[in-house]
């Protein structure tokens, strides 16, 4: 059964085929279909302790980690749930996210969402790449909690393209670790097509950057409508009153009409 499963599941890291050099492509098929897709640019910035200059005092340093183009993946897709793993660096570096799709009741009734429920990343401080004669290397994991992120009604995909941020609580000494995640396309169900993505949510920093591109627009129109009406109005007004014969009210001016 389970050769079965390796054989009928396809994962595909198509970062490639991405103009930005920072964003990666992920694709997971199933039966031939696909049924997960994912577009993001990510980044971890992770404080680690390294000795002062006196090798008496900690002092934190901080490590900015992209996610790497060359990363493996792993994928799993299912009715409710989903899951995206990303490893890179010889795995010194591992990214997991877990999807959730289900019922809410709004003021239209009972709807279906899906959201990002929850983000797991291993690191480990002894890789030299990005971490810095660490104090006490080795692997640690920082860990969503309660998380409910990218809410999209069921059926759409989501999209961002402005950087998000989310807090990760790490098992070393409870740091706080930052997940950076911008320029995002992310669908974990209900693909129509292969390769697909549904109509998009956008994110509401979209939507306000949206309204606030397209606001001057429309009151310049308005404005520009509120003067066409007005002149018009005026030349009207000016054409009637124009064609209306003046009558003297001094009967010694008659003598001058005819």
């Amino acid at each position: 059964a389970a050769a079965r499963l390796a054989a009928e599941q396809e994962v595909e890291n198509l970062s490639g085929l991405s103009p930005n050099p920072e964003k990666d492509i992920f694709v997971v098929r199933e039966n031939r279909t696909t049924c997960l897709m994912a577009e993001f640019a990510a980044k971890f910035i992770v404080p680690y302790d390294v000795w002062a200059s006196n090798y008496v005092d900690l002092i934190t340093e901080q490590a900015d980690i992209p996610l790497s183009r060359g990363a493996e993946m792993k994928g799993r897709c299912g009715t409710n749930e989903s899951e995206l793993e990303l490893s890179w660096l010889e795995q010194a570096y591992t990214l997991k996210l877990s999807f959730l799709k289900e019922g809410h009741n709004t003021s239209r009734g009972p709807e279906t969402f899906w959201r990002l429920s929850r983000i797991q990343f291993t690191y480990d401080t002894s890789e030299r790449t990005y971490f810095k004669d660490a104090v006490s290397p080795g692997k640690h994991t920082a860990s969503s909690h309660r998380l409910s992120a990218l809410l999209t009604p069921a059926g759409k995909s989501y999209e961002c393209q402005a950087q998000q941020s989310i807090s990760l609580i790490s098992s070393d000494h409870q740091k706080s670790v930052q997940l950076l995640l911008s320029e995002v396309r992310l669908q974990p169900f209900d693909i129509p097509a292969d390769f697909v993505f549904s109509e998009e949510h956008k994110c509401p920093v979209d939507q306000r950057e949206q309204l606030e591109e397209t606001l001057p627009l429309i009151l310049g129109l308005i404005l520009g409508l509120v003067i066409v009406i007005t002149l018009g109005i005026y030349h009207i007004h000016h054409k009637l009153t124009a064609s209306q014969v003046q009558i003297p009210r001094d009967r010694s001016q008659y003598k001058h009409m005819g």
